[in-house]
């Protein structure tokens, strides 16, 4: 499993030209989900980004997590983090877990991070094509 958190000010997500979800400052996070993946991290993963600290104190420091800013989330599913890039210039994604699993996987983490998480969560829609709008903030970008 890949997470991808970036630190934003906002996002919209629109699904056929409508937003589908949006957050104000918060994470977007994507996740990718891989054929080896099952539910044994998820409560691990929702800890670990619920105590994250990547939110500035009042001296600008990175020392706030979610929950202390009262930010919001915005859950992305992404196979494409899955890719295999070592051989030609297609990408291969072999590696991501079958559609069936990974939308399991991916609303079970939804459940995990309600449980760790004191404030708005949103989602993508699994499977749609997407458009995702947003301002990062810092840059700040991590990958767990």
């Amino acid at each position: 499993m890949k997470l991808v958190v970036q630190r934003v000010v906002k996002c919209d997500l629109k699904i056929n030209g409508k937003i589908f979800s949006s957050i104000g400052y918060g994470m977007v996070i994507f996740i990718g989900i891989s054929k080896e993946d099952d539910l044994s991290l998820l409560n691990k993963l929702a800890y670990k980004i619920s105590k994250l600290r990547i939110f500035n104190d009042e001296f600008g420091k990175m020392n706030k997590n979610i929950n202390e800013i009262n930010g919001e989330i915005l859950l992305v599913s992404q196979f494409t983090l899955c890719a295999d890039t070592k051989k030609g210039n297609r990408p291969s994604f072999i590696a991501a877990a079958s559609p069936e699993n990974a939308i399991k996987i991916y609303n079970s983490f939804i459940e995990e991070l309600k449980n760790h998480i004191n404030t708005k969560i949103q989602t993508g829609k699994f499977g749609a094509d997407m458009k995702i709008n947003l301002i990062n903030d810092g840059p700040v970008t991590i990958i767990l």
